[in-house]
């Protein structure tokens, strides 16, 4: 099962990081390559506690989904929406040189690879509280699914 702590498993992704190029054509979703950057950094910026996205609420207790969404292999669904803090039209973090917005992503799923588990957040906003392995997992996941949507 692929997460950014396996070594190898985040050179894969870091490799598929460099494949992409701003003008790839997406395949579902309404993102640019550029706009996905900025939400993978800002997503993993926050699971590190870098930022603050505001209108977070977590639930108390694991949702059953969780399992289902990390650590089986059914795909994600296309088209769920984005928080508002994460969305790079709404508050997120606009694109701005492509090459930096890509440096900063696999910069941020690198060091959340080596993150002690006291800095990464205590909860995910709709699976419940975290593990240090949940998290990882869960960043190869989103990171492979946005990969995926552009062909890489």
């Amino acid at each position: 099962m692929s997460s950014i702590l396996d070594e190898p498993d985040l050179a894969t992704l870091v490799a598929r990081f460099e494949a992409i190029s701003p003008d790839a054509r997406r395949r579902w979703g309404t993102l640019t390559p550029a706009e996905m950057l900025c939400h993978l950094a800002d997503a993993t910026d926050w699971v590190q506690g870098r930022t603050k996205p505001p209108g977070l609420t977590f639930p108390t207790r694991i949702h059953w989904t969780k399992w289902i969404a990390l650590y089986t292999p059914i795909p994600w669904p296309r088209g769920y929406p984005t928080r508002p803090g994460f969305d790079p039209r709404r508050e997120g973090t606009k694109p701005d040189e492509f090459e930096r917005d890509r440096r900063r992503t696999v910069e941020s799923l690198t060091s959340l690879a080596r993150a002690p588990a006291a800095q990464l957040a205590p909860a995910h906003m709709a699976f419940g509280p975290m593990s240090q392995k949940d998290w990882a997992r869960w960043a190869w996941r989103h990171a492979d699914y946005h990969l995926r949507q552009f062909g890489g």
